[in-house]
């Protein structure tokens, strides 16, 4: 329990009334001060017994785009066998703070109130926990408590329309479609190569054994699906902190439509991050949540691709995601196409894009996509 601002100046006004009233010799003021210490001890009564209620919170869903609200749930149960009067509950996601007000509950009532959570900031959230406040009616003072406990909501970036990566056609020879990920048995031969301890002796080739000498094996590969890779620039003197939210906006929207699409997707950052998944809506959420959680955390001599993935470049259609004047011509790796956000001039042609921020660059993106090839 404490004192709100408006309770602390009605305690300094009786003070004063009953000062002036001790020095004038006004019983009126000196009655003013006893009205308003009254006031004030009647409040602090009023709130000293906290809130006892059970209550459960739950969010639905646990992932939302950045901008878009999750519904929360509040169920408030009077397990007492007194009427509980009402209160206010106090639910905050990240810097935002929701408040409700719960109405008294009769013994043994429970009710259930719902409110949105809006997700201002991209991240992994924290929700809660609540806060149980009662209020006198004059608003002299207040009693909190915690309760409900805490719940993480996932605010991924935000994504815009935009074609999947146009990626040439799949690398195996089989008609018709093929599954994801390819059933068991279903391989192409890659190579043949000398027999190692492990192999399985089922893969020789008796053949090439017989030429050379010496146990060779068939080297299997499962059939290989269209790649596409996004490497995001997260050196922090490549944008500035508004425009690298703009550019992983642009990843989340290219990795999302590829991954969608049936692609085998990969997200590179400049501070190490390596993320290879298979196609599918789940292979798209866990690279949306690696999104959710990256910064501008390279250090401040990074090269765009960390030295450790420069050595070899991903297969398929390579995106790199970069600032306007961002040196890109250090690594090894030729992109197929590089999107440079906050650009003062928009261009798009040649493998490069220019624009001035996400949805821009979306455009562009699904314009060149969409030409013949």
């Amino acid at each position: 329990m404490r004192l709100t601002r408006r309770g602390i100046l009605v305690l300094l006004g009786a003070a004063l009334c009953f000062a002036f009233g001790e020095v004038a010799g006004f019983p009126l003021f000196r009655a003013l001060a006893g009205v308003a210490v009254g006031a004030v001890l009647a409040a602090v009564a009023t709130t000293f017994v906290q809130p006892k209620v059970e209550v459960i919170r739950s969010v639905t869903p646990d992932r939302v785009e950045r901008g878009k609200p999750a519904l929360a749930s509040l169920v408030v149960r009077n397990g007492t066998t007194r009427r509980h009067g009402g209160f206010a509950a106090s639910d905050r996601v990240g810097t935002e703070a929701n408040e409700v007000q719960v109405r008294p509950l009769a013994p043994g009532a429970e009710a259930t109130y719902h409110y949105e959570l809006l997700t201002t900031a991209r991240g992994r959230l924290q929700v809660g926990p609540l806060v149980l406040s009662r209020f006198d009616p004059f608003g002299l003072a207040h009693g909190d408590r915690t309760a409900g406990g805490t719940a993480h909501l996932w605010a991924h970036p935000r994504r815009h329309q935009v074609r999947p990566a146009r990626a040439g056609y799949p690398r195996h020879h089989h008609d018709g479609p093929i599954t994801d990920p390819p059933l068991r048995g279903s391989a192409d031969l890659r190579a043949v190569r000398p027999y190692v301890i492990g192999d399985e002796v089922r893969f020789l080739h008796w053949k090439a054994t017989a030429r050379t000498g010496q146990l060779m094996v068939r080297e299997y590969a499962d059939p290989a699906q269209l790649r596409f890779t996004a490497v995001l620039d997260t050196r922090p003197a490549a944008m500035s902190p508004a425009v690298f939210e703009e550019a992983v906006e642009v990843a989340a929207s290219l990795l999302y439509a590829s991954a969608s699409a049936g692609q085998h997707c990969r997200l590179i950052a400049s501070h190490g991050i390596d993320t290879p998944v298979d196609s599918g809506l789940r292979a798209a959420r866990s690279l949306l949540d690696e999104l959710c959680l990256v910064g501008q955390d390279a250090a401040a001599d990074a090269q765009l691709v960390p030295a450790a993935l420069a050595a070899t470049r991903p297969g398929g259609i390579l995106v790199v995601i970069t600032g306007p004047d961002a040196d890109v011509a250090a690594h090894r790796w030729r992109p197929d196409v590089l999107v440079r956000l906050g650009a003062r001039q928009s261009s798009a042609g040649n493998g490069l894009i220019a624009a001035s921020d996400a949805a821009d660059a979306a455009a562009k993106w699904n314009v060149l996509q969409a030409a013949p090839a």
